[in-house]
């Protein structure tokens, strides 16, 4: 059984369409749907079905569809193990926040090629809740992503690399004097309350008093940076990571004691095989920082 047919047919099912696995996978749909046959004719059962104007999975396709996730898996982690060097062969599929692929992880790919050029990254960004979910799935190797509000499971190892604490942004020719008052006064962009920092933010100014006037939500920092280096609006946001010297169009101002702090580290799994990548990751992270 070629397993890479195997990985045709789990793109199909996620997809539901040959066409759109065919591009994610970067397949002509003729060889997508040649590759779904020989998987059938080698399993001896049909596997999708047309429903519609979308292909889905048959009973017997539904059945072996996590065991073929599984298999993959498997296949992927003796390709690692098989590694005549120190550390597993890649490559190492890791996720990335926004915040966290634009600040912390290129300082750390640099060291990275100079010290292993042979070991590919393969990077996926994303938030914090949905490659929390894919590295317990399996599906990534690890992920620079936001301490959720809840204990890690004990099959996960946590490495905090940036405590963030919350602060007022505002366009640096904005004069500001009280951070709260400024909060209170101006056009407020709120970071989107269903991550960990728009609920830490949301929060803190709910316990001082603050009602924004809120002109818009949105999630994703630089996105909000922009708009507030525009002249839209002032937030509260994470004093997050950047690469290079600071912008000039905007300033960061602290916000009043006791205030709220978000953690970023690298999350893997314990087991894994790509384990050692992700621990030699994390070592360039500290480095660079």
């Amino acid at each position: 059984m070629d397993t890479s047919f195997l990985e045709t047919f789990i793109a199909v099912a996620e997809a539901g369409s040959l066409a759109e696995a065919g591009r994610r996978l970067d397949l002509a749909p003729t060889t997508v749907a040649q590759q779904i046959r020989a998987l059938e004719t080698d399993i001896g059962s049909q596997l999708l079905r047309r429903a519609g104007r979308t292909v889905q999975p048959t009973v017997a396709g539904n059945r072996i569809l996590a065991r073929a996730r599984t298999l993959l898996r498997d296949v992927r982690d003796l390709r690692s193990e098989a590694s005549d060097n120190a550390l597993p062969a890649g490559p190492l599929r890791l996720g990335a926040t926004p915040t966290a692929l634009m600040g912390m992880l290129p300082p750390a790919l640099v060291r990275w090629r100079q010290a292993h050029e042979d070991i590919e990254v393969y990077i996926e960004p994303g938030t914090s809740t949905a490659l929390m979910a894919k590295v317990l799935a399996g599906e990534l190797d690890a992920a620079l992503l936001v301490h959720p509000t809840f204990a890690l499971p004990k099959t996960c190892h946590w490495v905090p690399l940036r405590r963030e604490a919350l602060i007022l942004l505002a366009p640096a020719r904005l004069r500001v004097r009280d951070p709260l008052a400024t909060a209170a006064r101006e056009p407020f962009i709120r970071y989107d309350r269903s991550v960990v920092a728009g609920k830490l933010a949301d929060e803190y100014l709910r316990q001082h008093g603050v009602r924004p006037r809120v002109q818009f939500e949105l999630d994703g920092i630089e996105h909000i940076a922009k708009l507030v280096a525009e002249g839209l609006g002032v937030s509260v946001l994470p004093d997050w990571a950047t690469v290079g010297a600071p912008r000039s169009d905007l300033k960061r101002w602290p916000l009043p004691a006791p205030c709220p702090v978000r953690t970023v580290g690298m999350l893997w799994l314990r087991g894994s095989a790509r384990a050692p990548l992700a621990d030699a990751l994390v070592q360039m992270l500290g480095e660079a920082a």
